[in-house]
């Protein structure tokens, strides 16, 4: 195994590249969205336990449901995006398989996760897309509680494909080198074999 920063490695062999990108570990970051986690799951069960427990007059419970329910929805998504980011912090991990065939991208938390496959014949324009340090965009990005930000694209059948979560730019040029000069040698190869 090899390594391209501290959070980028690779394993290469003549059939096949597997490239692994973790999320930064940052113990502060996990704290705090952890924090925020536990307490956001809290909040939603005591309104829950709440809801059950005191009585309340039937007119009232009637008129309050409606508010109660919005509320549920609202937190139950929050609750869903912070505990997918506290578990990519975690566990997180982008796979990038590449082969004579295709490039295939699975973003996953703890192994589970889809594999999106893309052919080699169809990829076009691998760049790299980092936005300029201190505009909104970058701040936006680069904030704990976004797990976007992703550096590298290309164009795939008339869609964008982005993937390498956070990097910075040095790392995102080294993936980038790493990834067009797999591509090629991949497409020499097949090139060879048909």
């Amino acid at each position: 195994m090899k390594w391209i920063g501290k959070r980028i490695s690779f394993v290469d062999s003549d059939t096949k590249t597997t490239i692994v990108v973790t999320p930064e570990n940052v113990g502060f970051y996990k704290a705090m969205i952890g924090a925020w986690f536990a307490m956001w799951a809290v909040i939603g069960i005591t309104m829950i336990w709440a809801w059950n427990t005191f009585e309340m007059k039937p007119t009232m419970r009637d008129t309050l449901s409606i508010m109660f329910l919005i509320f549920m929805l609202f937190w139950a998504y929050y609750l869903i995006r912070v505990a997918r980011m506290f578990f990519w912090l975690l566990y997180g991990s982008e796979n990038i398989k590449l082969d004579k065939i295709a490039l295939t991208i699975k973003t996953s938390i703890k192994g589970y996760g889809r594999a999106r496959q893309y052919y080699l014949e169809n990829i076009q324009k691998i760049r790299i897309n980092v936005p300029k340090e201190g505009s909104f965009q970058a701040t936006w990005e680069n904030s704990p509680w976004i797990r976007g930000g992703e550096r590298l694209e290309f164009d795939y059948m008339g869609k964008t494909v982005r993937f390498g979560r956070k990097l910075n730019e040095q790392e995102s040029k080294q993936l980038f080198q790493l990834l067009t000069k797999k591509v090629e040698e991949q497409l020499k190869k097949r090139k060879k074999n048909d």
